[in-house]
């Protein structure tokens, strides 16, 4: 019989009957020898399902036991040379240390971390030499999430390849001089370098999971052939408690993503310290995507193990394996191997007599599975050659290998950065570099000639795969003409008389002319988050379809109507549930396109505008990194648009948290005619110019008529201001007033009041972006800072506004802070009052939510006469009659304390 099933009978050791288990087993093992394990899966099945419809109790368990999936007799051998291989990581680990000491000792406070690359340093290296292509005319090239701590030893392969100078290893997190390289991977920092930006936590395996979708989304399409691609992402297991991190996973096995391998560095420790230290990472994590779907290869234990696992006869040794916490293994190692023998071995004595022949060194010698090559490049090939699910590698490792007493495997070795001589030369020693003793304080950095056979190696390997990684394309070869603004006619025009339409209706028009048109409708990307048929979006449904690897295997419960719901495998759109993270990440996949896959294509991620940035506000920066090229559509903009639904329904923030990213182009168009202007602008800077911005524009569905283009407004528009109408020319007094989204049509209304009721002027103002003009007045201002003996510049609100007379009121369904960014552009001696809608929203009609927020008509009549009265135009006694006039309460609490 083998040692497993005698392992087993030992375990069963309350067995009733052991010659039947016998039997069972024999005929088991017999099935896997003649038939193969496939079969042998299939009627353990059968067994176990007709136990269960027999009414059988039988436990589930997606946990296996804490050894190596891939047994050591079937694990295929680094085909590499090890010895090679070795020496180039022993470097790569070396220059790695002495970037960021040196960092360190020069400055004392530039940060940097050592630990993570040295645990993860066989894993990168038997990927870069054996597994991960770059782009050649043949391959589109594998895409790389790389774990963001380790970006030190990212560098220092990319020095020994020669694509870095010793210069900007000196200057690492030294950056504003332009010649040192970024503390994480940051596509906007370095631009043909870093494909992704990792660092937060949990971004990256969400945006991997969606970035390994749109390549099949491509390939279905025909856009693009992804058949031989790759995405693999790394991270670390303390990074799994983010909630974005797992929160995907279900989505990457549903839709069969074997186009993707997850590699969870399990080091067993976090930051602070363990990161189950009462429990077992890799077996939690094991349950959770095995039970999702996943393919899981389990890499725990390294080749000098093999022996002692094949020698444990009755079990114990794979017992005690699953029994010992995470936090006593990390003590094994971050002591000697007489502790190991004592406290690890010393648990049974069958295992102190297993290891009795071995010294304390041999004992220490046993290796965790991360740091055996043989073991990764296993792994490693049996992900990269698996189908129809996505793979996850659970590999064990030690934080911080070969920085010995002053960080391996101790709760420090994430922030230890500032090693002492001793600590520099006990690795120095470790890993046999070739640096003398008198230049050790130094900590220099190490590279062999270029003719060196290690360096050959090292330039073998990457030209086998196609050329060096990482690397990024920073644009796209390919060339797309952006129709005219005409295209877009049928909203440039006013609308018919009695004909009212919301700006989201408007969007729909414009989405529905770029789909006619012959260079881009191939390219647009629409992403949906269940929220189609709020949008008035349903008739894309039937006439793009919705992207299914399936196709559709069900007809649909609409399918007599015209707008039926159809899935289809070369679908147009990315449906993705109520889920605006996966949308998110679906829309940075496709909006860095242009880089990842050398075609250019143009995402609309249309989503309730409430649930838009404030919820995935990190993947928006992240967007701004990748340098994403696309447009964020938030529909039902504004606090009090939505009508009915309450405090986490409406929006009156999302352009001040839109305003913090540089690259963001933020707008919120009250007319048809603003949106197809700003929709062209962002074809024409995205997709032939191929700038590197992207836009989040507001939409609503209120409807009401619209204007209409005028000759001459479309400069003005894009800027963020201009003057909508004119008030009447004979009246004594005048103000201005500014407003964007739908609260500009109170303004306007006001401006009727004004004029009716107090014979006042008003000129009313379109301001489809206050972010842009206070940018602008921003820059301006610099300029003019910098530049003391020159002719002053004046930013385009104070330009326009120069010249009108009265004081100034703006008026939004945001917070106030959105128009006071502003204020310091006013033209001097100039009066600026602001009306927004900060506090928590409610559920009420407009109206009453107008009122309310205090940004109504009769509000915005208010500040304009307190604005004449405070500059003596006329008298606090007609503020007080238009209050009264108006059944305002001056009591009334404050909108934003209530």
């Amino acid at each position: 019989m083998s040692a497993q099933l005698d392992q087993l009978m030992t375990q069963a050791a309350n067995d009733p009957d052991v010659v039947e288990t016998r039997e069972w087993l024999d005929a088991l093992e017999a099935v896997i020898e003649n038939e193969g394990t496939d079969r042998a899966h299939y009627l353990m099945e059968r067994m176990v399902d007709l136990a269960r419809r027999r009414g059988a109790h039988i436990p589930f368990s997606s946990n296996t036991a804490y050894v190596n999936t891939i047994p050591a007799h079937l694990g295929a051998h680094s085909p590499g040379n090890l010895e090679y291989e070795e020496r180039l990581r022993s470097w790569m680990r070396w220059n790695a240390m002495a970037m960021v000491v040196k960092a360190n000792r020069a400055d004392g406070d530039l940060g940097g971390h050592i630990s993570s690359f040295a645990s993860l340093a066989n894993m990168l290296g038997t990927g870069f030499n054996h597994f991960w292509h770059a782009p050649t005319e043949d391959h589109g090239g594998d895409l790389l999430y790389i774990q963001g701590h380790s970006s030190p030893g990212i560098y220092a392969r990319a020095f020994l390849e020669g694509r870095l100078s010793e210069d900007q290893l000196l200057n690492f997190r030294r950056e504003v001089d332009g010649k040192g390289l970024s503390s994480y991977p940051h596509p906007k920092l370095m631009p043909d370098f870093w494909q992704f930006p990792t660092v937060s936590m949990g971004l990256g395996p969400l945006m991997a999971i969606y970035q390994a979708r749109f390549l099949k989304y491509l390939h279905a399409r025909g856009i693009a052939d992804t058949a031989k691609r790759k995405v693999w992402a790394f991270c670390g297991d303390g990074e799994m408690d983010e909630p974005e991190s797992m929160g995907a996973i279900g989505m990457a096995a549903r839709e069969q993503l074997d186009n993707l391998v997850m590699v969870v560095n399990c080091n067993l420790q976090r930051l602070d310290g363990p990161v189950r230290g009462n429990g077992k990472i890799i077996q939690e994590l094991e349950a959770d995507f095995r039970g999702a779907g996943w393919n899981v290869i389990k890499v725990v234990w390294g080749g000098y193990w093999d022996d002692l696992l094949a020698r444990d006869k009755d079990g114990i040794l794979q017992r005690v394996m699953m029994e010992t916490v995470d936090g006593e293994y990390q003590n094994c190692k971050a002591n000697d191997g007489a502790y190991v023998r004592k406290h690890f071995f010393g648990k049974h004595p069958k295992l102190l007599e297993m290891v009795a022949n071995m010294s304390d060194d041999d004992v220490w010698r046993l290796n965790r599975g991360g740091h055996d090559p043989h073991k990764i490049y296993a792994a490693f090939k049996a992900a990269s050659e698996h189908k129809g699910q996505p793979t996850v590698l659970l590999v064990k490792t030690i934080k911080g290998f070969g920085m010995g007493k002053s960080g391996e495997a101790r709760n420090t070795a994430h922030q230890t950065k500032k090693l002492d001589d001793e600590a520099v030369r006990e690795m120095r020693d470790r890993f046999n570099i070739p640096i003398p003793d008198d230049k050790l304080h130094e900590v220099p950095f190490f590279k062999p000639a270029d003719d060196a056979p290690e360096i050959k190696y090292l330039h073998e390997r990457r030209k086998a795969l196609g050329g060096y990684l990482p690397q990024r394309r920073m644009q796209a070869d390919e060339k797309l003409p952006v129709p005219e603004l005409s295209a877009f006619k049928a909203v440039l025009e006013p609308t018919a008389e009695g004909r009212e339409i919301s700006t989201t209706q408007a969007y729909v028009r414009i989405f529905t002319a770029l789909l006619r048109d012959p260079n881009l409708s191939q390219r647009l990307v629409p992403i949906l988050v269940d929220e189609s048929r709020t949008f008035g979006m349903e008739g894309l449904f039937r006439q793009i379809g919705i992207f299914s690897q399936q196709g559709q295997l069900y007809e649909p419960v609409d399918r007599d109507q015209v707008m039926y719901y159809r899935e289809d495998k070369a679908g147009q759109i990315l449906q993705e549930g109520i889920n605006e993270a996966g949308g998110m990440s679906s829309w940075i996949a496709a909006a860095t396109s242009y880089s990842t896959n050398n075609r250019v294509m143009i995402p609309f991620y249309t989503f309730y505008s409430m649930f838009g940035l404030q919820r995935v506000g990190d993947l928006a920066w992240a967007a701004g990194d990748m340098r994403a090229r696309g447009f964020l559509m938030a529909g039902t903009a504004g606090r009090t648009t939505l009508n009915g639904e309450g405090l986490q329904h409406e929006d009156g923030h999302s352009h001040v948290l839109a305003s913090t990213i540089p690259n963001c182009m933020p707008y919120d168009p009250t007319y048809a005619h603003e949106l197809a202007v700003i929709i062209h602008d962002g074809l024409k800077r995205m997709v032939e110019k191929q700038e590197d911005v992207f836009y989040y524009i507001t939409i609503m569905n209120e409807n009401y008529s619209h204007p209409g283009l005028k000759e001459g407004q479309e400069e003005n528009i894009l800027k963020g201001l201009y003057l909508l109408q004119e008030g009447d020319a004979g009246l004594k007094h005048r103000v201005q007033l500014m407003g964007s989204g739908t609260i500009l049509r109170e303004s306007i209304f006001a401006a009727e009041l004004l004029k009716n009721d107090w014979g006042i002027a008003a000129d009313v103002w379109s301001a489809p972006s206050f972010t842009l003009l206070a940018r602008d007045g921003e820059e301006v201002e610099r300029w003019n800072m910098l530049h003391p003996a020159d002719k002053p510049r004046a930013a385009h609100v104070t330009q326009s506004l120069q010249g009108t007379k009265g004081p100034i009121v703006a008026t939004t369904d945001y917070m106030r802070t959105f128009a006071e960014q502003i204020r310091a552009y006013m033209p001097k001696g100039r009066s600026y009052k602001v009306l927004g809608t900060d506090g928590f929203g409610r559920s009420d009609t407009r109206a009453k939510l107008r009122e309310f927020f205090e940004v109504n008509r009769y509000f915005i009549t208010v500040a304009a006469l307190k604005g004449l009265a405070d500059d003596g135009a006329i008298s606090a006694s007609v503020v007080a009659q238009a209050i009264a006039k108006y059944g305002i309460n001056p009591e009334k609490p404050n909108p934003m304390t209530v």
